[in-house]
């Protein structure tokens, strides 16, 4: 910018501007119209760039923005991750925490009940039948002996994602579950509830909600995958609810804790001789017993370490440590302490898996390919599960390939859009079927599954490719070039071993038929619609370019003979409608073998067939009817062009790109061969 462009910008931007003042000394000082006008012009110019600088500042915020937003959405995801295994691993080492120090307050907790055993029962269960007695469908809830109420309000929903009140509703907390049951507008006696949703305590975690006005006295409760939102009336009531419900958890968890070791005997030893020569056999377990040592450190701090290793995600780790422990106890005999030992080891791995299965499960983040999946795979392989890391991988990539499908955005040309659609689709076929290969090297049995799967997927792929070509009506050629690269990229599997081409073609067949016959019968259209208005003369092309170019149009079509019929001028000795049906026809043909397979043999071949009859039989028409000898001649002159030269030329390019002869197109043209008659007769076709 110049220097007195610079000077007026920063007299503009000043924060003292005065614009009347400024406009006032500006007439004074200037000579004229002109000095004006050239003062205007550069104020405009600097309104110009001001504002296309603004533009492009917006442009490269709203990107920012977009990029943000994104950023933001995949970090709201990682941290409702991170607070679920935050979650988990508070809840674990509370647990831990509460094992170790709940003996004394269990021995007081006992004596209390053995004080007033069933009163406190009684009471409860009474209060809890006559709250239940509110709750439509909620009679079987008191089926479970021992069940008792602990707690119980009203609270109202909100709606997860937008925050939003959805309902109004009834939580009643009891000692081993939670009830959901919401209001009924239409009271019926003392029924004012309905049963919504019940709980198991162990189902999920409770974690509060920060209060964002008006949004405030919330929480949440997280049932993996989902989750719920909850407003208690106020602030107190909140905290009450958040105190009950996490003292009820724990106390539910030392409890089962506590019934799993009385569970397990502790008879005395028999000391007793007997005098039965079979019993013998009893002393054997107790030599075992002492066989196996399960006094080993690592052995002792084992279920421990395992719940350490999955609640920090160490996956790794814990089926390294199960390995190492089926490996100690191979040749050891089961005894009541291995038994007791495995029990606590079994939850573990119950609880591994499901921590694997929710890693690999299509409601987690798709990205990162299906080599995102491998770690959750491969240690499900290792414990066992192969079955069901097949089945869980396979549905995580149906669910991320159908993701992109849906992402894809239809815009410009169809065949743009299936270029796009099938780079897409068999790229992420062949990146799964490496990663599968890979992952499942020794496990043979889950190739008919990736090959079941395979099939599934590549209809869901035929569903998207189907209804942007053939359903929006696309010219039969438009349709062969995507059919073309659909089957090109296809055929880029078959360098893993994996041949879908036959599915492929089997899933089209029903499309192409119906593209093929549709188009036959707007080709039979557009000729009768011809053949009507025919009046057997010469075509007159009336430039010498015209002329040309016809000419190359028959020779692409491959009637290479088609100059015996045009003269030095610009004139064919054929007729307009002979020459519009033979490049139509061709065009057809050409279309048609792009598209052709087995199954659509017989459909093209009868299509041809059909197409050829309808010139066949005008010509053959117009010879039996036409009195006037030049016109007859002349429409022998088209029967022969069609004999001699079309008809030959559409047997030999079907026979080329079929391999093999058209019989009934031969016999078509045998049973259509024109002769040479007397003008004045009216025979024409033998």
């Amino acid at each position: 910018m110049s220097e007195t462009g610079n000077r007026l910008r920063k007299l503009l931007e000043s924060p003292n501007f005065d614009p009347q003042n400024y406009v006032k000394q500006l007439s004074q000082q200037s000579d004229g119209d002109r000095d004006l006008q050239e003062h205007r012009q550069k104020i405009q110019n600097l309104a110009d760039e001001t504002a296309q600088n603004l533009k492009k500042n917006v442009y490269k915020n709203y990107r920012q923005f977009i990029e943000t937003a994104k950023e933001i959405s995949y970090l709201e995801s990682e941290m409702y991750q991170l607070s679920h295994i935050l979650t988990e691993q508070k809840s674990i080492m509370e647990s831990i925490t509460q094992a170790l120090l709940s003996t004394d307050k269990d021995e007081t907790s006992k004596e209390m009940q053995a004080a007033f055993p069933k009163e406190t029962e009684e009471v409860k269960q009474r209060t809890l039948t006559s709250l239940l007695e509110k709750v439509e469908g909620g009679k079987n809830i008191m089926d479970t002996p021992g069940r008792h109420l602990v707690y119980n309000g009203d609270l109202v929903e909100f709606d997860v994602d937008n925050m939003s009140p959805i309902q109004r509703v009834h939580a009643f907390l009891m000692n081993d579950c939670l009830l959901i049951a919401t209001w009924l507008p239409n009271r019926r006696g003392t029924v004012k509830y309905k049963y919504n949703a019940l709980y198991d305590l162990e189902s999920f975690a409770v974690v509060n909600v920060k209060d964002n006005p008006p949004m405030k006295d919330m929480f949440k409760i997280l049932m993996f995958p989902d989750s719920r939102i909850f407003q208690a009336e106020n602030s107190k009531i909140k905290k009450e609810w958040l105190e009950i419900l996490d003292e009820t958890k724990k106390n539910k968890v030392t409890k089962d804790k506590h019934k799993k070791e009385e569970e397990v005997p502790t008879s005395p030893v028999r000391v007793e001789v007997s005098t039965n020569p079979f019993d013998m056999d009893d002393d054997e377990p107790a030599g075992a017993e002492e066989s196996v040592n399960l006094s080993l450190e690592w052995i002792q701090e084992l279920p421990e370490d395992l719940d350490v290793c999955i609640a920090q995600r160490d996956f790794e780790g814990a089926v390294d440590l199960l390995d190492k422990l089926n490996e100690y106890l191979k040749d050891q005999p089961v005894t009541q302490r291995v038994k007791e030992l495995r029990l606590k080891v079994d939850e573990r791995v119950r609880q591994l898996t499901e921590v694997l299965v929710f890693e690999l499960s299509p409601d987690r983040s798709l990205r990162g390919g299906p080599k995102a999946t491998r770690r959750a795979v491969s240690q499900l392989i290792r414990l066992g599960q192969s079955t069901k890391a097949c089945e869980l991988f396979l549905k995580n990539r149906a669910a991320a390939v159908q993701t992109a499908i849906r992402q894809l955005r239809i815009e410009g040309a169809t065949l743009l859009y299936i270029h796009k659609l099938c780079n897409i689709f068999f790229t992420s076929l062949l990146e799964t079927a490496k990663e599968f290969e890979m992952d499942f090297a020794g496990n043979t049995g889950c190739y008919s599954a990736f090959v079941v799967w395979s099939r599934s997927a590549m209809r869901m792929f035929v569903d998207a490719f189907s209804k942007q070509v053939f359903d929006s009506k696309e010219s039969l050629s438009t349709a062969a070039e995507c059919v073309k690269v659909a089957k090109e990229h296809c055929q880029q599997l078959t360098e893993i071993g994996l041949d879908l081409t036959f599915t492929l073609q089997s899933l089209l067949v029903k499309d192409i038929k119906a593209g093929l016959l549709s188009y036959k019968d707007i080709i039979m259209e557009a000729t009768k619609h011809r053949n009507s208005e025919e009046m057997w003369r010469r075509m007159n092309l009336m430039t010498p370019e015209a002329l040309a170019k016809l000419k190359d149009e028959m020779r692409s079509c491959g009637m290479g003979s088609f100059e015996q019929y045009t003269g030095d001028d610009c004139w064919v000795n054929l007729s307009y409608t002979i020459v519009a049906f033979t490049k139509q026809m061709m065009n057809f043909l050409e279309e048609g073998l792009k598209l052709y397979f087995p199954e659509l043999h017989m459909v093209l071949l009868e299509s041809l067939r059909e197409i050829i009859l309808v010139a066949v039989q005008h010509v053959d028409y117009s010879l039996r009817c036409e009195q006037d000898p030049e016109k007859k001649t002349f429409i022998m002159q088209n029967a022969t062009f069609l004999h001699d030269t079309v008809l030959p030329v559409v047997e030999r390019r079907f026979e080329e790109g079929v391999g093999k002869p058209a019989k009934q197109l031969q016999d078509l043209r045998k049973s259509t061969r024109p002769v040479r008659v007397n003008p004045e007769s009216t025979t024409s076709l033998v």
